[in-house]
């Protein structure tokens, strides 16, 4: 994991708590969205040396990429990139959006598998989706113990590298299985899972 790059597409609430996380363990990334990369000053003067704006492309041709995107924008901020050629896209989006708040139309298929489509050549792992923000930027020994990430992914190597970021952020993690398990289970709206605050103690 340590040699792995890491980019993230879209600084909204998710995106922008993922940088913030990563600067606070001093890892790099690349991080982009819609506006282009002077619209990401402010954020990265606040993340840090290690969080850097650029383009789409840019944090799309890394190791890892974070996606993390309103659903409907989804499609155009993915649109157009590159085969991933087996690199590792983790799924942070889920099917709702304000101010509306209606869950999308997805047709009986879940968003893990649409968001799949998107990103041909991608070993897609679904992750960072299921808390806040504020729970994913905070200390996540906070309350005592180690707040839960939960991640699933059909390839297993994809989803042991995400389980070693999760780790070396200080989160624990523990493995959904496979998305048409996993990605149901923290689907949002949907899902059981969204939303909870869990803490391993010990």
């Amino acid at each position: 994991m340590t040699d792995k790059t890491i980019g993230i597409i879209g600084a909204g609430a998710i995106g922008t708590a993922f940088a913030h996380t990563l600067a606070r363990h001093g890892i790099p990334a690349v991080i982009a969205n819609s506006r282009g990369p002077a619209s990401l000053l402010a954020l990265v003067q606040e993340t840090g040396p290690t969080i850097r704006a650029g383009t789409r492309e840019e944090a799309a041709a890394q190791d890892i990429v974070l996606a993390a995107v309103n659903w409907s924008r989804l499609p155009q901020a993915l649109a157009g990139l590159r085969d991933f050629g087996g690199r590792i896209v983790i799924d942070a989006n889920n099917p709702i959006e304000a101010p509306l708040f209606r869950p999308a139309e997805l047709n009986g298929r879940l968003s893990s598998e649409i968001v799949a489509s998107m990103v041909p050549g991608a070993r897609v792992v679904k992750a960072f989706n299921h808390l806040q923000p504020g729970l994913l930027s905070g200390n996540p020994r906070q309350d005592g113990g180690q707040r839960v990430l939960f991640y699933s992914g059909d390839d297993d190597s994809a989803k042991s590298d995400v389980a070693a970021l999760i780790a070396r952020l200080g989160f624990f993690g523990i493995d959904l299985g496979p998305l048409a398990v996993g990605g149901r289970l923290v689907q949002f709206p949907g899902g059981p899972l969204p939303g909870l605050n869990l803490v391993k103690m010990g």
